[in-house]
């Protein structure tokens, strides 16, 4: 079921109409119509008052194969929902463009979504920040992960478990103790030998 088949469902099943909506998302009737239509995506912070809205979380809202009966209440958003939820063992952000297989987004509660804009081509990278509670989701993700080894055109994705950084390649993981740095020197010269710009490593720990 697609985004734009969920907006139509829940607005209809609280008896909103297109202009009421839109009211409460601060936007045209026409932008409603749109993402109704699926012309057009919904910024994050529209998807967010969407699910506060709805009491329907990001999972349910942004995940095809979720149903809107699968839908459940969420309190908290962004990095507050991340926070929330220790029981979780990774977390961090993975850019949707990266991967091969959009079925890996099936292992992770996505707390929040963003569009960057990359000033290139594509326009926009659509940016998970989840949290993975699977104990093998290193070496699943690094079986999608995308890479031209030819040129060095190599994505990564990078997460953190307790106080174990992950930076993970196609078929490739690296790992550090946060705060030891010989250890993250290490990591940081195997992403040089992938192509990687010393800029792109600024990653959060």
């Amino acid at each position: 079921m697609k985004l734009s088949e969920k907006i139509i469902e829940l607005r209809k099943a609280n008896g909103m109409t297109q202009e009421e909506l839109a009211e409460i998302c601060k936007v045209s009737r026409q932008s409603i119509s749109k993402w109704e239509a699926d012309i057009a995506l919904p910024e994050t912070e529209k998807l967010l008052i969407i699910g506060d809205t709805f009491h329907v979380s990001m999972d349910v809202l942004l995940k095809d194969e979720l149903t809107l009966n699968e839908a459940k209440s969420v309190h908290t958003c962004g990095n507050n929902a991340i926070q929330g939820k220790k029981q979780e063992i990774y977390e961090g952000i993975l850019i949707k463009e990266s991967i091969s297989d959009d079925t890996i987004i099936d292992l992770l509660h996505v707390h929040k979504i963003e569009l960057w804009d990359t000033g290139g081509k594509p326009k926009y990278w659509t940016v998970l920040f989840f949290t993975c509670n699977r104990k093998d989701f290193p070496e699943q993700i690094s079986k999608v992960i995308l890479s031209n080894p030819d040129n060095k055109e190599n994505w990564f994705v990078d997460f953190k478990a307790e106080n174990v950084k992950y930076i993970v390649f196609k078929n490739k993981i690296l790992k550090y103790q946060i705060g030891h740095q010989a250890e993250k020197d290490y990591v940081c010269s195997e992403c040089r030998k992938m192509g990687i710009a010393d800029e792109q490593m600024n990653w959060s720990e």
